[in-house]
C-alpha cells in the first residue's frame, strides 16, 4: 500500500493511493463515519493502523480523484526533528573529503520539523541566506511503533514504511557554523513524499535504486545496497538511549553525486528542477526559486 496526505479545497486528509486508477481512498472520512477521529497519517500510524487488513475494499464513496487534490508531504509536521545519517555511502564520504572521512559509527544530525515541504512545490530561498544550496536524494524510514533499546534482530519490526526526502543543504552555512543543524534546517529544505510505501511492499529495502536528476541530468545514481550502516543498525544505535516513536523519520543518507562533489561544484540555481526517484516508491519533484 502507498499512503498519502492531501489537501482537497480547504480540508486536509490522508488515504491510500490507487495509482492505476489515479484515485485516493479517503481514510480520514472513512474513520469519521466509523466514529473514530484519525485526522492525519501520523495519527493513523500512532494508533497502530487500525483495521489495516480491511482497507483494500472500502466503498467507492470514499474515492477521490488525484486530480482534485494537492499531494502533501506524508507526515506534514513531524512531532520531532528528522533524524539524518551523514556519509552513509562510501563514495559520498570520499567525495566530501577522502577515505579518512568514511565513518566508523553512524554520523547523526537532525533537521527541524519546519523544514518539511510537499512534493511538486516551488521552494523559495533567499539569496542572502545561502549561495551554495545543494541537493541530497535519500531513502527515509518511517517508524511504526514505540521502542527503546531495540536490537538489530528486531529493528525491522519497528518500520511502518518508506518515503523519499531531498535533504537540501546550505553548504556555506555548514562551513560558517561548523555544524550541520542551521545549514540543514532552512524552512522548506526537506521536501518529502510523494507517498509512504508500507513495509509489506518492500521485501528488501537494502536493494533499492536511487536516482537524483537536476533539470533532467542524472547527478546521483546509487543503490541502498551500498549503505555503510544498514537500517537495523541505524534503528539500534538511535534507540539505545532515546525512545523512537510512531511517525519518527530516519533519513538514511545520500549517494555520491551531490553538487559539492563536482569540480567545479554544481550548486542549485534559480529555476532548477530536482527529481529524486526511488525504486517502488516513486519520484519526489520540486523546483527551486531564489529571490
Amino acid at each position: 500500500m502507498k499512503f498519502v496526505s492531501f489537501q482537497a479545497k480547504e480540508e486536509s486528509g490522508f488515504g491510500i493511493l490507487d495509482e492505476e486508477n489515479q484515485q485516493i481512498v479517503n481514510l480520514k472520512d472513512y474513520y469519521f463515519d466509523q466514529g473514530v477521529d484519525i485526522p492525519d497519517l501520523q495519527t493513523f500510524i500512532r494508533q497502530g493502523a487500525p483495521e489495516f487488513d480491511q482497507l483494500d475494499n472500502l466503498s467507492a464513496q470514499y474515492y477521490l480523484s488525484v486530480e482534485r487534490v494537492e499531494i502533501l508531504a506524508p507526515i506534514t509536521r513531524p512531532a520531532k526533528n528528522i533524524f539524518c545519517v551523514g556519509k552513509n555511502y562510501r563514495d559520498h564520504a570520499i567525495e566530501m573529503g577522502s577515505e579518512k572521512d568514511i565513518p566508523q559509527h553512524p554520523m547523526i544530525f537532525t533537521k527541524a520539523p519546519t523544514t518539511v515541504s510537499a512534493p511538486n512545490r516551488v521552494l523559495t530561498f533567499g539569496r542572502e541566506l545561502s549561495e551554495t544550496l545543494d541537493y541530497e536524494g535519500e531513502l527515509a524510514v518511517v517508524i511504526g511503533k514505540k521502542g527503546k533499546g531495540i536490537s538489530k534482530d528486531d529493528a525491522m519490526d519497528y518500520v511502518f514504511g518508506y518515503t523519499i526526502i531531498n535533504d537540501l543543504t546550505a553548504r556555506d552555512l555548514q562551513k560558517k557554523h561548523g555544524q550541520f543543524f542551521i545549514g540543514k534546517s532552512l524552512d522548506a529544505s526537506c521536501p518529502m513524499g510523494p507517498v509512504v510505501l508500507h513495509t509489506s511492499a518492500v521485501p528488501e529495502p537494502h536493494e533499492l535504486s536511487i536516482v537524483t536528476k537536476v533539470n533532467g541530468e542524472v547527478r546521483q545514481n546509487g543503490s541502498t545496497s551500498d549503505f555503510i550502516f544498514a537500517i537495523p543498525e541505524l534503528i539500534h544505535v538511535l534507540s539505545k538511549g532515546m525512545t523512537l516513536e510512531p511517525g519518527d523519520i530516519i533519513a538514511t543518507g545520500t549517494p555520491a553525486g551531490v553538487g559539492k562533489g563536482f569540480n567545479p561544484p554544481k550548486y542549485l540555481m534559480d529555476g532548477d528542477v530536482i527529481e529524486v526517484t526511488i525504486e517502488g516508491i516513486g519520484t519526489l519533484r520540486n523546483e527551486i526559486r531564489k529571490r
